[in-house]
């Protein structure tokens, strides 16, 4: 190992997924709904909150508007 190293020197690349960075932070989600997105984790073969944050992306993305009834 050396000493120093001569910074100036290295090959700086951009990052290509600066635009897709995220941000961690804590969300209260029903059990119900956890498990809903953990039994298709199951069938799809990705981590659970991977699929939630596509499902959030796409709603964002396609701009989804929120449908409530009350009962």
């Amino acid at each position: 190992m050396r000493d120093e190293y001569d910074i100036e020197s290295l090959n700086p690349r951009k990052n290509l997924y600066t635009n897709r960075l995220k941000r961690q932070i804590t969300i209260n989600i029903n059990e119900d709904t956890i498990a809903y997105f953990k039994h298709l984790s199951d069938q799809y073969g990705l981590p659970y909150q991977t699929l939630i944050n596509l499902y959030l992306t796409d709603c964002a993305k396609n701009k989804r508007e929120l449908q409530m009834a009350w009962n």
